[in-house]
């Protein structure tokens, strides 16, 4: 009974933004009915693939998925989040150039096998994962103030790393991840995403990861009685998230074959956070859901490409539109209206109970 009312409760937590991906997808099927049309079309390469507002939501939005799996954990274990993570990006676009580039802006061949650049990718970040983990579970730092240090200067710090040039990879087996491999109609980053989804939900399933986080985020002093070990808990989240940056920067620099380091994944940090909060998880730590973070992820990709689908609205203009909309979804998955929510169902059942003595 307790395992069915928990299972009850995790499903619960999926209703807002279930019903904020919903409301986007009414909205559109209301004003533009086509919006949902997908097609099978030839690219420039010359290869069938899928088009469509639905493939694009779902490609652009692979990184801001990937990146929330990262911050749902960060956010759980410490009651905190990492601000970093667009400017983490910057650094593993910045070390993916310098290993496959070298010294040269444009070089006509690889310098290195793109598996190297990518496991050079991901130590990097993991590295600039683990110093934000140490500041915030050795030294006690507040996860927003910790991870700002690196907000700041990661830019900086990426372009250093790059050489000090914005290079161009123009090898065309690199813009696969970041674009379709040959005989696919599917866009790799959705591939890559399903698979990152695929290995968070094997290791909360088959491991103690969903336990310990939770615990810690819940009550760190308590977990510890218990025998757990918050300092290497919390450090683990912010390690899993350095790997989550690795991956979305690799797809953007595959995207683009290059980066532009002042504004690669500008701002990503504080939809990644959103996207958090739309999936219903408390920003104080605690319980959490992926599938929430992943849902609230794609909603903000939706609504992006909603707005900017929609006449009248100016690319000046979309950030107000947005903060208008995603205020209203962060209201109603609010801890304040979950809970008048429940009691308007307590008072509920028991009007009907006494209705029926």
């Amino acid at each position: 009974m307790p395992k069915r009312k928990a299972l009850m409760q995790r499903y619960a937590q999926l209703l807002i933004p279930l019903l904020s991906l919903l409301a986007v997808i009414v909205i559109n099927l209301i004003v533009n009915p086509a919006f949902f049309t997908l097609a099978l079309r030839v690219n420039n390469a010359g290869n069938s693939v899928f088009a469509g507002n639905i493939i694009s939501i779902l490609d652009n939005g692979s990184e801001l998925a990937i990146l929330a799996i990262g911050m749902t954990l960060v956010t759980a274990a410490t009651g905190g989040q990492d601000i970093s993570v667009g400017a983490n990006i910057a650094i593993a676009g910045g070390v993916v150039l310098r290993v496959l580039c070298g010294n040269e802006a444009a070089p006509a061949s690889l310098h290195a096998p793109i598996i190297v650049a990518f496991l050079a990718c991901c130590a990097v970040a993991m590295l600039f994962g683990a110093f934000n983990g140490m500041l915030v579970s050795v030294f006690k730092i507040q996860p927003m103030i910790a991870t700002l240090i690196l907000y700041t200067a990661g830019r900086s710090i990426g372009y250093w790393v790059g050489g000090g040039q914005i290079a161009k990879i123009s090898d065309p087996f690199f813009s696969y991840f970041g674009g379709f491999i040959p005989g696919v109609p599917i866009p790799t980053p959705i591939i890559i995403t399903i698979a990152c989804i695929a290995a968070i939900v094997l290791a909360l399933r088959f491991t103690t990861l969903r336990l310990y986080t939770q615990s810690v985020g819940i009550n760190e002093k308590s977990a510890r009685l218990n025998g757990l070990n918050p300092l290497w808990i919390k450090f683990l989240t912010f390690l899993i998230i350095g790997v989550c940056v690795a991956i979305s920067g690799f797809i953007k620099v595959s995207r683009m074959s290059t980066v532009n380091y002042s504004s690669i994944a500008q701002d990503i940090e504080m939809d990644a956070i959103l996207a958090v909060a739309i999936g219903g998880n408390a920003l104080g730590g605690g319980k959490f859901s992926i599938g929430g973070s992943i849902l609230g992820a794609y909603t903000i990709q939706a609504l992006m490409v909603t707005l900017y689908s929609m006449p009248g609205v100016t690319s000046e203009s979309i950030r107000f539109y947005k903060a208008l909309v995603i205020i209203l979804l962060v209201s109603i998955s609010s801890p304040v209206v979950k809970n008048g929510v429940s009691k308007i169902r307590m008072l509920r059942k028991k009007d009907i109970a006494r209705e029926v003595v």
